[in-house]
């Protein structure tokens, strides 16, 4: 079993091991910076349905058959899911999900909820309770500027501090046995709310669960930003990934190194027109099925401390005038081998 590390961290004495992943992104998406990386990219973001919402099911579903095959088992050897999206009531995770006849957890962290998959999901594997299990996350674009901000026919313009939600799923399996990277150590997050507001900058919403959540796991753990080959937040955009080196900074810790985020590296933001970068539950979550894990297994990165994001509003609670509190969840991961070799 593992142990308690620390104030929030949990290091496992049996790491889960991520046999499989696979992801799924939309045109824009596959036109950025990491289209290499991903497995398959949408002509349009329709993808044949009548709806946004039901395109990003599809994308979720799809996703999911490809982290399965990667994995080289059968959705029956997966014994719990766990998803979640941004839409109201999780209904591109449920209706991905009706039809495969496992048990599902639904969760929702905003665009932290890969980061809260891979860590409840990581927890069933290791302490037995699965051989199997699958963590995984979605978004659209069209979906969620209308649910959040404004319907795209409105044409409004965005602030440069605004960032663009990717269309796109990620899906992870992992399992007791296998080979693959391992999740070492998980350190979950506290809210955190310093009163922002503004539903345009996100960056600055999250930035500061962010610091919070990796200054925590660098206490609990010993560790420092040297004994990792990337640490990645999940959207934080530019904006964001300023603010969170200086809240850092703060406390004694230098980011400067190997520090990245998921929003500024999925898109070409000056071709692109994505201001502040991307955003949304699929960003991290494409970027760590694509680029992170597919670069570990080159052996570029040997070790990453992955730290999805997430605003925690909602289109009411934003009109009555509440603040926007963040959230950000950490996973270690490493291939056992050491530092890399961008180390």
């Amino acid at each position: 079993m593992g142990s308690q590390l620390g104030e929030q961290t949990i290091g496992f004495t049996k790491p889960p091991i991520i046999v499989g992943y696979g992801n799924v992104v939309g045109p824009k998406e596959g036109e950025g910076l990491l289209k290499q990386y991903f497995d398959q990219i949408l002509e349009d973001s329709l993808w044949g349905e009548e709806t946004w919402e039901k395109a990003e099911s599809k994308i979720l579903k799809t996703a999911i058959q490809l982290a399965i095959d990667n994995a080289k088992i059968t959705k029956q050897d997966i014994r719990y899911l766990f998803a979640g999206d941004l839409l109201n009531q999780l209904t591109a995770s449920t209706f991905a999900i009706r039809d495969m006849n496992r048990a599902f957890f639904g969760l929702y962290g905003a665009c932290s909820t890969m980061g809260e998959s891979l860590i409840l999901a990581s927890m069933a594997v290791e302490a037995g309770y699965a051989n199997y299990a699958l963590a995984a996350t979605s978004s659209h674009f069209c979906g969620a500027e209308k649910q959040f901000r404004f319907p795209l026919e409105l044409g409004n313009q965005r602030p440069l501090t605004a960032t663009w939600t990717v269309t796109g799923s990620g899906a992870v399996v992992l399992g007791q046995t296998g080979t693959g990277p391992r999740v070492t150590h998980v350190t979950p997050g506290k809210i955190i709310d310093l009163g922002i507001k503004d539903e345009m900058n996100m960056g600055a919403a999250m930035a500061p669960a962010a610091a919070d959540t990796i200054i925590t796991h660098f206490k609990d753990t010993g560790r420092t930003a040297t004994d990792y080959d990337l640490i990645a937040t999940g959207d934080l955009g530019s904006v964001g990934k300023v603010l969170i080196q200086d809240l850092v900074q703060k406390e004694g810790y230098d980011l400067s190194r190997n520090y990245t985020d998921c929003g500024v590296e999925i898109f070409d933001h000056k071709k692109q027109d994505t201001h502040a970068g991307g955003s949304g539950c699929g960003c991290s979550a494409v970027t760590l099925t694509g680029y992170i894990l597919k670069e570990m297994a080159k052996g570029t990165f040997n070790r990453i401390l992955f730290v999805p994001t997430g605003a925690l509003l909602s289109p009411i609670s934003n009109f009555q005038g509440e603040t926007i509190p963040g959230i950000a969840h950490a996973v270690a991961i490493e291939n056992g081998q050491g530092l890399g070799k961008k180390g």
